[in-house]
């Protein structure tokens, strides 16, 4: 008897990852951010997908074995960013520093530092370390990054509607990905801002910033953390909205990825822009409610952060 995509094991060599079997599914919204709509049908293939984001143990590894050097480790190009002061052209990553007293959401300088020294394994800047945070997901990645590890892993990055399709499990068209309700019963279920971003964290989750992957519970596909704690790349390309509906499900489009710029490749790092999903630590209802599957911005691929990760895929064949 041929084996169904529901039993397929994991890739040998490759633990940690689940099989998403294929089909038609729901993707986007049309009841929030106007990028998440028009909702549409999307058919994709069966895929294994990382249980959780890759976390700093296994990029550390990746790092040993092949001595690679994150784009924020090094010299910025000076032509990719006319106007830029020269003081910041140095190696260093965008770093989350809480206000302390009230400010509007969208006075983002009063909370935002780009922070010389700032990479995956000093996420706070120079003086700060990942001793005790080797299960964090892994922070301050950039596209390229998250590419070259995925390469190395002999993995992949998701398409936007893989990974969406992944973060829904069997609950086509829910809010979250455990359901309608954001705290069933009073449970949060994912790392994200309780209170007033960006100067009041509540902190009802137990988490200030990051959380050890796996800290809340997995969707029904048995994935952890695809809402909140850090957002995840994706290989799509930005566009604005999504393509129109099709007008049957036997037409619906095959794993969109997105419009590639003409001549991409000689597009600086600082202009291409690609998907990211899933929200982050740092969402709050009051500001990006985007800890929703449909959620989705665009984000620089020359950008990184200290809520920017990423998990990889694996495709049959």
């Amino acid at each position: 008897m041929a084996t169904s995509p529901e039993q397929l094991p994991s890739p040998s060599g490759l633990p940690g990852m689940v099989w998403i079997p294929g089909g038609s599914f729901r993707m986007g919204s049309d009841h929030h951010y106007p990028e998440e709509a028009p909702a549409h049908d999307v058919n994709v293939e069966g895929f294994w997908m990382d249980v959780h984001t890759v976390t700093n143990e296994q990029f550390a590894a990746f790092v040993a074995a092949t001595g690679y050097s994150t784009v924020c480790e090094q010299e910025p190009e000076p032509a990719f960013y006319p106007g830029a002061n020269p003081a910041l052209l140095v190696p260093g990553s965008a770093v989350f520093q809480k206000p302390r007293r009230l400010v509007t959401p969208n006075d983002w300088p009063s909370w935002w530092a780009y922070t010389p020294g700032a990479c995956w394994y000093h996420p706070e800047g120079p003086e700060s370390n990942i001793l005790g945070r080797e299960q964090h997901p892994v922070v301050h990645v950039t596209y390229e990054d998250a590419l070259a590890y995925a390469r190395w892993a002999e993995k992949d990055l998701p398409t936007e509607a893989e990974w969406e399709r992944a973060a829904r499990g069997m609950l086509s068209g829910a809010e979250f990905c455990w359901g309608d309700e954001q705290a069933p019963e009073g449970a949060l279920m994912a790392n994200y801002w309780q209170g007033s971003f960006p100067w009041q964290n509540l902190v009802l989750d137990g988490f200030e910033g990051s959380a050890p992957v796996g800290s809340f519970p997995p969707n029904d596909f048995g994935l952890y953390d695809m809402a909140g704690n850090v957002w995840e790349w994706t290989q799509t390309h930005y566009t604005a909205r999504h393509v129109a509906p099709a007008t049957s499900a036997c037409c619906a489009p095959e794993n969109p990825r997105g419009a590639k710029h003409e001549g991409f490749e000689f597009i600086p790092r600082s202009f291409a822009r690609r998907v990211l999903k899933g929200g982050s630590f740092l969402c709050a209802q009051n500001y990006c409610y985007r800890y929703r599957p449909a959620a989705r911005i665009p984000e620089t691929v020359d950008t990184s952060t200290c809520h920017i990760g990423f998990r990889c895929v694996v495709r049959p064949g």
